[in-house]
């Protein structure tokens, strides 16, 4: 008889979900993860009294009511609301595209004037089939908001021109005609109040769990304790890239503490969209929980080349890498007790709620 019913690899948002459900059911799960800590990319890390997303800004939000109900029985969330700023050479327009943003780029004051202006420049350029990233976008928003908003943002966040992107990337950019500068459309949305670790502790609290463990140099080892593994790793890297590597984006986080300063932006994100910054975006953590505490801290993000040893943050989903995928998951086939899941096991960019959604599928289907 082996020690557990589940080995899960990998402490995250879909790893904690499935071990906690299964728990639920009885089942002994194992959970490890290479890292120090629990909770995966949304990991928080409190740092004098304000919890820094060491891992990027995380924030939930989504329109399905049960996952929204699911989560709220881990943590109380809070009214946050992401409304970006975007900074373009010092000028400062709301995201998402909106009457905010058109009043300050064209000095216009109806919906009317900007549709017509939107659509003065996407006639104007006369693409009917966008071949690239550029030609799509400004087909949907005109060159002007391309230019300033779209394009430099988007060659720093995937290391290419926009000419060589797909367009495919950019299928619908959200443009409204209201003055609504809320980023997302989703019904739920906020923060856990006390950072995302809440949840994730609450959800493992039944679990046996090791940290600081590299699975794949000890996968024999491991494999020996479960009756099924779930690998919530790098699908390539778990058969040691034999069929090639799949080309993921990773990020670079600088942090700043500042005790002099309370409020450095006003705002909890803000988007630097020209190349005059190496960086996409800087973060104020306070800001997500309305913290009032004294200092602040905030986290440049610098988009970077992946290579094999980096951390993977970003799938590049075109049409070469989903056919290597398809391959490696054709090869999954011949390890019936392993199950690949999550964001990197599906080699697929999820939302949390999409997370939590796929992992309780997985759930029903043992």
């Amino acid at each position: 008889m082996k020690k557990y019913d589940y080995l899960i690899v990998g402490a995250g948002l879909f790893g904690a979900t499935f071990a906690y459900e299964m728990t639920k059911q009885g089942k002994k799960c194992l959970v490890i993860d290479r890292r120090n800590h629990i909770g995966g990319n949304i990991y928080c890390e409190n740092i004098n009294g304000i919890n820094l997303h060491k891992y990027g800004a995380h924030i939930f939000h989504t329109s399905d009511k049960e996952i929204w109900e699911y989560v709220n029985k881990f943590a109380e969330f809070n009214n946050y609301i992401n409304s970006p700023v975007a900074n373009y050479k010092g000028e400062l327009y709301n995201l998402p595209f909106n009457m905010n943003t058109f009043s300050k780029l064209w000095g216009i004051e109806t919906p009317e004037e900007a549709k017509q202006k939107i659509e003065e420049q996407k006639k104007k350029y006369g693409v009917s089939k966008p071949t690239n990233l550029e030609e799509q976008a400004i087909s949907l928003v005109g060159k002007d908001i391309y230019e300033k908003l779209v394009k430099e943002y988007t060659e720093k966040q995937w290391g290419r021109e926009c000419k060589e992107l797909p367009a495919f990337i950019i299928k619908r950019l959200p443009v409204r005609f209201t003055f609504d500068n809320n980023y997302f459309n989703d019904r739920y949305q906020g923060i856990p109040i006390g950072g995302y670790n809440i949840i994730i502790e609450k959800m493992l609290e039944k679990c046996d769990i090791e940290l600081n463990v590299d699975y794949l140099k000890n996968k024999e080892k491991y494999n020996n304790l479960a009756q099924k593994v779930l690998y919530t790793g790098m699908i390539d890297e778990f058969f040691d890239y034999k069929l090639g590597n799949l080309e993921y984006r990773s990020l670079k986080f600088e942090n700043e503490t500042y005790e002099d300063i309370d409020n450095y932006q006003g705002i909890a994100v803000m988007n630097y969209t020209s190349h005059d910054e190496k960086y996409t975006r800087i973060i104020e953590h306070k800001h997500f929980e309305f913290n009032n505490c004294k200092g602040t801290i905030i986290t440049k993000e610098y988009p970077m080349n992946w290579k094999v040893g980096d951390e993977a943050y970003y799938p590049v989903n075109d049409e070469k890498n989903s056919e290597l995928f398809n391959k490696y998951t054709e090869l999954a086939k011949q390890y019936p007790n392993i199950i690949f899941g999550g964001r990197l096991g599906n080699y697929k960019y999820y939302d949390m709620d999409k997370v939590i959604r796929e992992s309780l599928n997985l759930v029903k289907e043992q």
